[in-house]
């Protein structure tokens, strides 16, 4: 295409795209893009010549043509919709006036560092490269939705969407504001879009949702140090995400809920120092998902609840007050669990179920406490785990669960049995020393031993010919019954305890 009234600052452009030069028209490195309105005609840059150039533009021989700008104002729209752009696209610290038009375009690379821009529709899109947006400041949406990027995806240190005013709403003297109906528009919208390396956000800060529902990451996701702010809605909207490697959000800052339901990540979601933050709702909603390792280390405590519901995890490093007051945790399934801590520490986390008891809790923290080598802690979830069981079950079965937890410890504490038995057998053997009980068959009874009778009356599945042999009267004939009834219930509560350890083997 040939372009005949081409200004003075178009004409620069025009020639350098041929050699692949660049062109800055910045007067220091350090000005700020956000002031380009006030630009004026010898660093200014109609749409409409660069959509020319990239489609049609003049080539040299042995030359590699390219677009390479800084620093330039660029009014009216950009419009590459379906189209095909063989050479590389790099507008730096630019500012455009009008939201660029991508939208099925296929492109080399396109590079919008340090720019300003309204929005970016760009669904679709194709670029064989990378595409950049880093330090951009971009007021409106980011569509791209469905774009399909070979390399990788950089928006580390943008500035996405408007911050509210105090009353919520967006100042009237934004760029393209939105109006309250578009409010609830992503800002970044990567959803069904595939990224062949990674998405490199790096101190993104986003006023508005993050949307990556279904999208496929071959390398990495990085948001580290990144500012995700929807308060009352979803910040990070991941659901089916497929990432190749890691989340990494170390020091990340949410308000709204995080959500990765469904998301496949095999090795680390790392949410180290992080803070999420969504009271009254829930802040971090990871269900279904199947995940290496989530780590939660030195997070501050969460503001709103978390759902792990039906995940798989290998280990779950999240320290004890980090987890919020309500959890939900019907299903998860994890190996290990980090930093290793005494039962004690994590039965609490199980009381805070929002389904209520759910035994498979305490079944999976006792098989992690296993994997690990540490039997005592996992009977100590075991014996938790039958006494709040206990708190579901009618009076008189709540009765007799008291008296397997005084006694055995519902067959986790077996020492206590002995315990009890040989105060019983000091008590009744210094009793019926003291008083012996008459004989039935003065001349058949054989010599009286307390201990032994007392152990007649203890157990009753073993005989040592005493309690036949004499009766005794009073009061003592009341002690008798209460040992003989105490020795049936030690021995039915051993059995059961018994039976439930070989059943746990």
């Amino acid at each position: 295409m040939e372009i005949t009234d081409a200004t003075p600052a178009e004409v620069r452009v025009l020639e350098a795209f041929a050699l692949g030069e660049g062109v800055d028209f910045r007067e220091s490195p350090d000005e700020d893009p956000r002031t380009g309105a006030s630009w004026g005609p010898e660093r200014t840059v109609r749409a409409e010549v660069l959509r020319a150039l990239l489609i049609d533009g003049p080539t040299r021989d042995g030359e590699i043509a390219g677009l390479k700008l800084w620093g330039a104002r660029i009014t009216g729209q950009l419009n590459l919709m379906y189209g095909t752009v063989e050479h590389p696209v790099r507008l730096r610290s630019c500012h455009f006036e009008e939201t660029p038009n991508l939208y099925g375009a296929q492109l080399r690379a396109l590079v919008l560092s340090d720019s300003v821009l309204p929005g970016l529709t760009a669904g679709a899109l194709r670029v064989e490269l990378v595409l950049r947006i880093t330090c951009s400041r971009i007021t409106g949406p980011v569509r791209l939705a469905g774009a399909q990027i070979a390399g990788a995806f950089f928006a580390n240190g943008a500035e996405l969407g408007t911050p509210p005013a105090a009353d919520g709403t967006p100042p009237p003297d934004a760029p393209d504001a939105p109006g309250p109906e578009a409010a609830a528009e992503p800002v970044l919208q990567l959803n069904h879009a595939v990224v062949g390396t990674d998405v490199w956000a790096v101190g993104l800060v986003a006023h508005g949702q993050l949307r990556l529902n279904g999208a496929t990451v071959g390398g990495q996701v990085n948001l580290d140090d990144a500012e995700l702010s929807a308060p009352g809605d979803v910040a990070l909207h991941a659901e089916t995400l497929t990432v190749g490697t890691d989340l990494r959000a170390m020091r990340l800052r949410v308000r709204g809920t995080l959500n990765l339901s469904g998301a496949r990540i095999p090795r680390h979601v790392n949410l180290a120092y992080a803070r999420l933050s969504h009271p009254g709702a829930t802040a971090l909603r990871a269900s279904s998902c199947v995940i290496g390792e989530l780590w939660l280390r030195e997070a501050a405590p969460i503001e709103g609840a978390v759902n792990l519901r039906r995940s798989q995890l290998d280990l779950l490093h999240v320290p004890p007050e980090v987890w919020p007051g309500q959890v939900k945790l019907d299903g998860l399934a994890y190996h290990r669990l980090a930093p290793h801590l005494p039962a004690g520490q994590r039965l609490p986390l199980l009381e805070r179920e929002a389904a209520g008891y759910l035994p498979q809790s305490y079944e999976q923290l006792a098989a992690a406490y296993r994997t690990v080598g540490d039997e005592a802690a996992a009977r100590t979830v075991q014996l938790a785990r039958l006494r709040r069981h206990r708190r579901t079950l009618p009076p008189y079965a709540r009765m007799w669960g008291h008296l397997q937890d005084v006694t055995v410890g519902y067959g986790f504490r077996p020492m206590r049995a002995a315990g009890w038995l040989l105060v019983l057998l000091l008590a009744g053997s210094l009793a019926f020393a003291l008083h012996h009980p008459p004989a039935l068959k003065s001349d058949e009874a054989p010599g009286f031993n307390p201990v032994f009778y007392t152990l007649d009356l203890l157990l009753p599945i073993i005989g040592f010919g005493q309690e036949a042999a004499f009766a005794p009267e009073g009061w003592y004939q009341w002690f008798s019954y209460l040992l003989v009834a105490t020795g049936w219930v030690l021995v039915t509560t051993v059995a059961a305890g018994i039976t439930r350890a070989l059943s746990r083997q």
